[in-house]
């Protein structure tokens, strides 16, 4: 659901830096359509006030004090189903990627990637996408088995187009990027990826790689 002037995305933050949390707090609020509601420096406050008042996104960090982001990401996604969580950290590795995506994380981004593509992904996981730093998801594909690949049970599920833009979501590249390379415009877009989810009875980018491209 894309924003408009009667309703700005909420975002929360969990971040042990105060420096940073104070940056992006200051970023969120400068950004017309978006609001920071509320502002956490450990797991364990986030825990608990959060699911108060749900915010439409959070930028969670992994290392945090006491408990992790995972488990805070596990945590309030089973007391906020739709709450969709957007990772911010310097962690790369194999198993942080995947554990945060496993928790419920619907994106993943690094603390080298620009204001721009931060506010930018905030956007996409609100109008349904899943955004991901372009390494991050190339991991993702590797540990699908990446390409090329042998035509499998759900081929026959997707259009030739809707493969296209699987495979460019596959890539990390945001909803933008894709219409642009497509010629086509962000709704058609949007409303191929909501057919190619529908088809495979998922609802997060990383779920439908994860049934496509099986390994």
């Amino acid at each position: 659901m894309p924003a408009n002037n009667s309703h700005s995305i909420s975002v929360s933050i969990v971040e042990d830096s105060i420096n940073l949390c104070r940056t992006l707090e200051m970023m969120i609020n400068a950004t017309q359509g978006m609001k920071c509601i509320t502002t956490f420096f450990d797991g364990e406050s986030a825990c608990k006030h959060i699911p108060l008042h749900p915010p439409d996104i959070l930028l969670i960090d992994l290392g945090l004090p006491g408990i992790s982001g995972n488990e805070v990401i596990r945590s309030l996604k089973l007391e906020i189903p739709k709450l969709q969580c957007l990772v911010l950290t310097i962690k790369e590795n194999d198993d942080e990627v995947f554990g945060a995506l496993k928790a419920g994380a619907s994106g993943y981004l690094l603390k080298t990637d620009s204001p721009s593509k931060i506010i930018e992904s905030i956007r996409e996981l609100y109008d349904g996408g899943a955004p991901m730093t372009t390494q991050i998801a190339r991991k993702v594909v590797n540990f699908f088995g990446g390409h090329p690949r042998k035509e499998g049970e759900y081929d026959h599920l997707l259009t030739t187009r809707e493969k296209e833009i699987l495979d460019l979501l596959s890539s990390g590249k945001f909803y933008k990027e894709i219409a642009s390379e497509l010629h086509i415009s962000i709704e058609t877009v949007k409303s191929h990826c909501h057919n190619i989810y529908e088809k495979l009875h998922v609802s997060t980018r990383t779920e439908a790689l994860n049934k496509y491209y099986t390994r």
